[in-house]
């Protein structure tokens, strides 16, 4: 697998470092796209000591930022022949964080990181995942989203950019949900658009894994507490990291296209009802998803903002 080049976002640290691993070990090229370049050195010497594999390289790039993606994704395609593998594991979530905060377009930071920046990733590496025999999209998704198997729980499309800024508290854990509803909802238009050209794009519904001490250290106090007691059950990233391999490697889903796939490798189906001992089942199991993310009003709404956004219409 020394040629296959696999691209992963946020790679180190969490489930994304343990992917890099998983990969590098395997023989794949493994490009690390981080944004904090003085820890992914050291992270990077880690992987390749640890797998035995030096043809794992880095590159600077900051998911929120367009200018940075832009600038990231010329310098990839200038270095490489063609990308087989591309994860969108980067995330932004800061537990606690009450100030809105805005990506350098003054973009939501949860939705720039999250939503908006994987979209334009795909937009710019799309042709060069073309030059590829099989090649796959991995969106990491979380099971936040079964918040909206609630039937009031909505994208508010209206507050992305600061609108309501000093009018109403923000709440950094709704927008992480919202966010990564938006990104499944962009996988399925995403993969629908691809599809004539090959490429495979899916989810993964992450569940609780063990925390890294970096996403720790930047909780307030109350969520530092509840991360630590969670992580002595959580299980380790390096088993949703043998997921990211499997899905983007297999045969199983060489075909497989506008899925998500749950952490037991299950392909899951929007919930048939949302009512009464249904919709108890939809919250406790991992079978099914909020039909939310199938409205194609919703979905065109999330799409043409990404649009409009990033102007690549």
């Amino acid at each position: 697998m020394e040629n296959k080049i696999v691209l992963i976002t946020g790679a180190n640290s969490g489930i994304g470092k343990a992917a890099a691993l998983k990969f590098a070990t395997e023989g794949y090229r493994v490009v690390m796209a981080c944004r904090n370049m003085v820890i992914s050195n050291a992270v990077r010497q880690e992987i390749i000591e640890a797998s035995k594999n030096v043809q794992v390289d880095l590159m600077e790039l900051d998911v929120s930022s367009f200018d940075s993606i832009r600038a990231f994704c010329s310098a990839f395609k200038a270095q490489y022949p063609r990308l087989d593998i591309l994860i969108h594991n980067a995330a932004y979530l800061n537990h606690g964080e009450k100030a809105f905060k805005l990506s350098p377009e003054n973009i939501e930071l949860s939705f720039a990181t999250n939503t908006f920046g994987p979209f334009l990733m795909t937009q710019l590496l799309a042709d060069h995942l073309e030059k590829s025999q099989d090649p796959r999209i991995l969106n990491a998704c979380t099971t936040n989203i079964k918040h909206f198997f609630d039937p009031k729980r909505k994208i508010d499309f209206d507050n992305l950019q600061g609108e309501l800024l000093g009018k109403q508290l923000n709440n950094a854990y709704t927008m992480y949900g919202d966010s990564k509803m938006a990104l499944l909802m962009l996988t399925f238009k995403m993969a629908e658009t691809l599809k004539p050209h090959g490429i495979k794009v899916n989810a993964l519904q992450i569940n609780r894994v063990k925390l890294s001490k970096e996403t720790i250290r930047k909780m307030n106090s109350f969520w530092k507490v509840l991360a630590w007691t969670q992580n002595l059950t959580n299980p380790l990233p390096s088993g949703m990291a043998d997921n990211y391999f499997h899905i983007c490697t297999s045969d199983e889903y060489k075909n497989v296209t506008g899925q998500l796939i749950n952490h037991k490798r299950q392909i899951i189906q929007p919930s048939t009802s949302e009512q009464g001992f249904s919709q108890v089942k939809n919250i406790f199991g991992s079978g099914s998803y909020p039909n939310y993310a199938t409205d194609p009003i919703n979905v065109k709404k999330i799409w043409d903002l990404c649009i409009s956004l990033t102007k690549t219409g």
